[in-house]
């Protein structure tokens, strides 16, 4: 029992799952949050900013598969390096770790729903499951409701 559920008693404890969650409402249908603590949400920006060499190298892969077959007709377009490839001066390693960051920013926002099965929960689901259910542009209106919710902006806030 924390401080907080002494001091405000037993119909604080039964209530206090829904001060942490708050709803949106995305093609018709309503969403629940759960919000994040403050250590969760710190804990979520270090795995989206640091995401693993192999994810990136995978993805790296997965990018530049057909390019390494032009390897030898390099030209001001393609520079190829030991290990990446550069297009227009732009790096696909670096365009991988980004497209790495972004399915592990959505994977841990769509965490962040409450099921309506209290049996069900999100906790081992895949970008690969986020994918097979929605287009990118669902994927991207989802992180951004999700996003307001558990960080509304100073005008959210103060409602002006």
């Amino acid at each position: 029992m924390t401080k907080f559920s002494s001091a405000f008693g037993n119909s604080y404890v039964d209530k206090r799952k829904h001060l942490a969650q708050k709803t949106f409402e995305l093609g018709g249908h309503t969403f629940t949050v759960r919000l994040p603590l403050v250590a969760e949400s710190d804990a979520m920006y270090i795995r989206i900013t640091t995401p693993t060499e192999a994810q990136i190298d995978f993805v790296y892969k997965e990018m530049t598969a057909t390019l390494i077959e032009l390897k030898d007709q390099a030209t001001e377009e393609f520079e190829f390096k030991e290990n990446d490839i550069l297009i227009n001066g732009r790096s696909m390693r670096g365009a991988a770790k980004t497209k790495v960051m972004t399915e592990i920013r959505i994977v841990e926002y769509i965490k962040l729903l409450v099921p309506e099965n209290p049996e069900n929960n999100l906790d081992d689901i895949t970008y690969a499951d986020i994918e097979a259910e929605w287009p990118v542009s669902v994927q991207i209106q989802l992180v951004d409701k999700i996003g307001e919710v558990i960080s509304p902006s100073y005008k959210e806030s103060r409602k002006n």
